[in-house]
This record gives C-alpha cells, structure tokens and sequence, in this order.
C-alpha cells in the first residue's frame, strides 16, 4: 500500500473521535477542545489600567484626589471613589480604574509640584500633578477598556484547538474552570522480542532497548495517554495474551511484523480474529509495518493495534504513517496543511517507495542528515524533520512536505 494510502486508511478507521468529556483546567493540557471555548465574562471585567501612575479626569495639572490608601487604587480593590474633573489618584497596573478617570499618567511622566492655593492665594498652596511627558496625554491612553479582547458569550477557539499553555491561561482569564475536550486515546506500548536488554549497553548478542524509551513521549506528543510499557518475549501465547489482555484504544507492538522465525504477530492477530486494515506500506524505512481492528464486543468501540517494525528509525517511520493520524484523528485534532520547505540540494528517492528521511532546516532549506539506516537514531536525534521523498526523488528547489519531530 502506498504511503499516502496508508495514512489516509487510519483516519477512515478511526472514524469519529472520542467522546467529549469535560474536565479541569490542569487535567485538559493535551487534549483538543470538542465545543467553541467561550468568554463567560468580559475580558477585561472592567475598565483597568495598564500602567502604574495616576488616574487622571479631564486636562491637568491635576489636584491629587485623597484616598484612603497611601499607595493609591492597588489591583483588586473593590468600589473607588469616583474621580472629580481637575483630579488625580494614584492607581497601580490592574487596578479598575474609578468613575469619572479619562486617562493613565504614566509614573515616568508625572510630577507632583507646591502650587498655588485657590484661586493663587492661602492655605499654603495645594500639590499639582503635572503631565511631563514627550506628548500630551489624550483621553483613553493607558486604559484597557472593559470588553477589549471579548464580550461575555464571545466565541474564543474552535473545536478542534489544541489545549496548550496558552490555550488555559485563555480559557482561566475568561472564566472558565472546565473545558469539554475529546477523551485522549489510550496506549499500551507491547515491545517484543528476547533479544533486548533493559539496561547497559549491547552485549552478548543481545542488544539495548531504544524503543521503550523513546516511543512513549513521541505517542504522546499526538495526544496519546500512555499507559504501561511492557516487554514480551518471542511467544505467540503470550503475545497473544498481552494483546487480548489490553484495555488500550491502541496497542502498539514493535517488531514481530515481518516473515522472520519469531514474527508471531501476523499470526496472533490471524488466532484472535483481528482484521488487517494495512499490511505493509511502501515506504523506507518501516515497510513491514500493520494496522489492525482488533475483535470487539457488541456495543463497544473498535479498539486498534498499531504494529511498528522493530528497527529504531524504522519504528519512527511507522509511528509516523500510521500511529499519528489514528491518535490525532481519535483526538479530535484535525490534520494541518502539509508543511512544504524547499530542498537545498537534491533528495535521492527509491524507485517505487517514499522515503522518510531525517533532515535538518538551515535558511537555505532542507538538508539531508547521516546516519538514516532503519537501525540507527543518530541522524534522527540531530533532525528538526522527517522529509517525505516520493518514489523517485526530488531535484534540489523542489518543495518537500515535512513531518515534524516532537521537541520536548
């Protein structure tokens, strides 16, 4: 099956995305809004200032107004006094701002001076308040109105937004405390095979795990909650059990799909009753990689198993074809534009597969990085992208799609 073909059979199969479910604020990080996020008060609430000085009403010099705190209208303090033509307040940055202010003198402008008493004559003289800035002081400047970025009921964010740091503060600041985001798909990682060592390096024809180390923050970087990483030695019984076994929305296996001696999972899936909807891809590296439904009981959701080759980079490959449209589908998040860079130099291509190649994103465009064998992850932790080659390559000035790399 070709790349594009495969990617676009899990989004068919994941179909619908998951139920919305409505959760706090530091529990919906990750997840992708299900309704429009709205305002549930104006933003700001009221009429505050944006800098720290004096609230000033009319044209100065401006009588300083009393006030029965000496630091002036702090942010918030509830009920000003409202504020005479002719006079002045000293407020803070936040604070709402009492009837009757027109504008903000900023602290770097203002100077309190003796003048004069009423009428130029007793009492000693009251203090002024003088604008000393480069340009006169118009009405409004330094107030941030009430309502200026939204109005109570005011649509902020689609449905299909993800949920990031930004998006919280958004929706905290406009009164929210729950969000209804899509349930995130689960994952249970299966990583198989008895050759692999848990720890140290690569020794008695034994080699170290990448894999369980670096897949789960990648499924997770597509909105997957992870959930157990476990190894499974070369048994068809007990990777068949592992797989049965799993509550999971997906199971990813890594290694097993190919023809090898101890490749059981064709054969678990074909024992369980699954039903293969990919089954290799022509794509380099990862081609023996699968997508399968697994069996369901009546009345309850497809669950799906992703199987990985077990090479490292091409184990990314298949992450990247398969795993990252179903999660994302399944998520709620809708797919992006293709990201398209123009090549630096030519992008040799194999003659009817596509190749996912690890690149890096200087000015000058795409360049190819060393080291991107199916066995190896130097090249892919220097990359800031997979580019996608078609069967045949790309000249050099061509525009090439690429696949993001997670980053943290």
């Amino acid at each position: 099956m070709a790349w594009a073909q495969a990617r676009a059979r899990a989004v068919r199969a994941a179909g619908a995305p998951l139920p919305p479910v409505r959760l706090p604020l530091a529990d919906a990080f990750g997840g992708t809004l299900a309704v429009p996020l709205e305002a549930l008060s104006d933003l700001p609430a009221f009429d505050t200032s944006a800098m720290d000085g004096w609230a000033v009403s009319g044209p100065g010099p401006w009588r300083l107004a009393a006030d029965p705190c000496a630091d002036g209208i702090l942010a918030g303090r509830k009920g000003a006094a409202p504020l005479a033509d002719g006079t002045a307040v000293r407020i803070a940055t936040g604070a709402q701002l009492p009837p009757g202010a027109t504008a903000v003198l900023r602290s770097e402008d203002g100077q309190v001076r003796r003048g004069a008493g009423v009428g130029g004559v007793g009492n000693g003289g009251v203090d002024l308040l003088h604008d000393c800035g480069s340009t006169p002081l118009e009405q409004g400047r330094d107030i941030r109105p009430r309502g200026q970025e939204c109005r109570t009921g005011e649509p902020l964010l689609p449905p299909g937004t993800a949920v990031t740091p930004a998006v919280l503060g958004l929706a905290a600041a406009a009164g929210c405390d729950l969000l209804a985001v899509h349930r995130r798909p689960t994952v249970e990682l299966l990583v198989l095979g008895d050759e692999l060592l848990d720890a140290g390096p690569s020794k008695d024809g034994r080699t170290r795990d990448a894999l369980g180390p670096l897949l789960p923050s990648w499924l997770r970087s597509y909105g997957a909650r992870v959930g157990a990483v476990r190894r499974v030695g070369d048994d068809l019984g007990l990777l068949t059990e592992a797989v049965l076994r799993s509550t999971a929305d997906i199971v990813v296996t890594t290694g097993g799909t190919a023809a090898g001696p101890v490749d059981f999972l064709h054969l678990a899936l074909a024992g369980m009753g699954a039903r293969l909807l990919v089954d290799g891809v022509r794509v380099r590296p990862g081609h023996p990689m699968l997508l399968a439904a697994l069996p369901a009981e009546p009345g309850k959701r497809t669950r799906f198993l992703v199987g990985l080759p077990g090479n490292p980079l091409a184990a990314v490959a298949g992450v990247v074809t398969l795993a990252e449209p179903l999660l994302r589908t399944l998520g709620g998040c809708p797919a992006a534009p293709p990201y398209l860079v123009e090549a630096a130099v030519a992008l040799p291509g194999h003659p009817q597969d596509t190749r996912l190649v690890p690149v890096a994103l200087p000015a000058r465009g795409v360049l190819p990085l060393a080291f991107d064998g199916p066995a190896m992850l130097r090249g892919l932790a220097l990359a800031e992208g997979l580019a996608v080659v078609p069967p045949g390559g790309l000249p050099a000035g061509a525009r090439v799609e690429i696949l993001d790399v997670p980053a943290g």
